[in-house]
């Protein structure tokens, strides 16, 4: 069993771009319904977030609000995360997603990161033990998680350090 688990969310479908400031762009009705779904599918596999670290992009906001109300829904009585909006989770990439799990205090035991791709598809292969990684990235969809899982501490997040336990693309 695992001490560690971090889980990735990409976030769900958003508008496209047309004249809005990128960071501006709100989830579409798809993308709301995905959301609930992401949500729902962490309540029945019961994982529930002791940490949430945001983009604090519109899109990012919009779907960790969504898929929380859900999460919520299929609860039995955790108590809400603590939720951080990291700004190095918009304009930053994998260091910064590094740089944010290396300073996660040990009595946190689930971590939820909701980001963009291509950086949540590329932390998630970057985290693969050797033995798991094929050599090619497997990119993570829209309202797609990917969990991952050490027995180490967060300190010792980096490459290779994180098994992958199971993959989902919620869809409504």
């Amino acid at each position: 069993m695992t001490s560690r688990t971090l889980i990735l969310l990409r976030h769900s479908k958003a508008e496209t771009p047309g004249e809005l400031v990128d960071f501006d762009r709100a989830l579409t009705e798809r993308g709301e319904s995905d959301a609930d779904a992401a949500g729902a599918w962490l309540a029945d596999a019961r994982l529930h977030p002791d940490l949430v670290l945001c983009s604090p992009a519109k899109r990012t906001r919009q779907t960790w609000q969504n898929a929380s109300v859900a999460l919520a829904q299929g609860d039995n009585g955790h108590a809400a995360p603590e939720v951080h909006y990291e700004e190095g989770l918009y304009f930053g990439g994998r260091t910064e997603v590094f740089d944010l799990l290396r300073a996660v205090p040990d009595t946190v035991r689930t971590v939820l990161v909701v980001g963009h791709n291509p950086t949540v598809s590329e932390v998630s292969a970057l985290l693969l033990p050797d033995d798991e990684f094929q050599g090619s990235v497997v990119e993570i969809k829209t309202s797609g998680l990917a969990v991952h899982g050490s027995d180490k501490p967060w300190s010792s997040v980096e490459p290779g350090a994180m098994r992958l336990i199971r993959r989902h693309t919620a869809r409504a």
